[in-house]
């Protein structure tokens, strides 16, 4: 078990068909200990449902600087360092999703880049401190980032921002022996996917397209994510690996 005692924090899961439980169970199954967040007392209802006893959950909104401050600062107290990031945290307004680029408000356009693409820098500032030498940093980003995918116009232009701020923060992390990546996920029914209009369609026509025929599972996504915030991955620097199953290849 590669991630035998090693302590990572997972932030985004909303339920047990997120992507990022799918990373959670992967790196439970290699012996890590999980520290979850949570945004609000909701969503830690529903994250303790699937959480052990033995894993941390601490609240953590990434829309408040100091929320996230109190977030590390606990995790540093009750664990002290860690040896990983899983950033799966993306939102934008569902009626910016729709409709022409054009006719996105300004108020939804940097809601989507706060949440969707600021939020991996705040939080990696945050962890630096914590982090170990040879620990991971991982985000997850999706297709849209580069081709023009219907309905999700607003979400595409912030992973393109999310995907750049990989790409600079794997450079400055690496000085600190940091190595920051990106998963390029393929189309999965998750709750983040549901809001995009068709998204049952965009689901159909990704799984069609896959060297297989047969769609992603969140456990493939987590597989990968598993191996990317550990020190087997200590060599990949800035990546964005697509586990998509070859649907990028047409």
């Amino acid at each position: 078990m590669f991630l035998e005692g090693k302590k990572i924090v997972v932030m985004g899961v909303a339920n047990n068909k997120s992507i990022a439980w799918g990373c959670a169970k992967a790196m439970k199954d290699q012996g890590a200990s999980l520290i979850y967040t949570y945004q609000n007392e909701r969503m830690e209802k529903q994250l303790a449902k699937l959480a052990q006893a033995d894993d941390l959950l601490v609240e953590c909104d990434v829309a408040s600087d100091e929320s996230i401050r109190r977030a590390f600062s606990t995790i540093e107290t009750r664990v002290g360092k860690i040896d990983g990031l899983v950033h799966a945290i993306a939102y934008s307004k569902k009626e910016e999703l729709g409709g022409n680029i054009s006719d996105v408000s300004r108020d939804g356009y940097a809601l989507a880049q706060d949440i969707s693409a600021f939020s991996l820098i705040a939080v990696s500032k945050a962890a630096k401190p914590l982090l170990n030498k040879g620990a991971g940093i991982v985000t997850l980003t999706y297709m849209g980032s580069e081709r023009a995918i219907p309905n999700y116009n607003v979400m595409g232009i912030a992973k393109a921002a999310l995907e750049a701020s990989v790409r600079y923060l794997a450079a400055e992390m690496a000085h600190v022996g940091v190595h920051v990546n990106g998963i390029s996920a393929g189309a999965i029914k998750t709750l983040a996917v549901s809001g995009v209009s068709g998204y049952k369609d965009l689901i159909k026509e990704s799984d069609s397209r896959t060297a297989d025929g047969v769609g992603v599972s969140i456990e493939e996504v987590g597989q990968t994510a598993a191996f990317l915030v550990s020190p087997l991955a200590s060599g990949v620097i800035g990546d964005i690996i697509y586990v998509d199953k070859g649907v990028h290849l047409t």
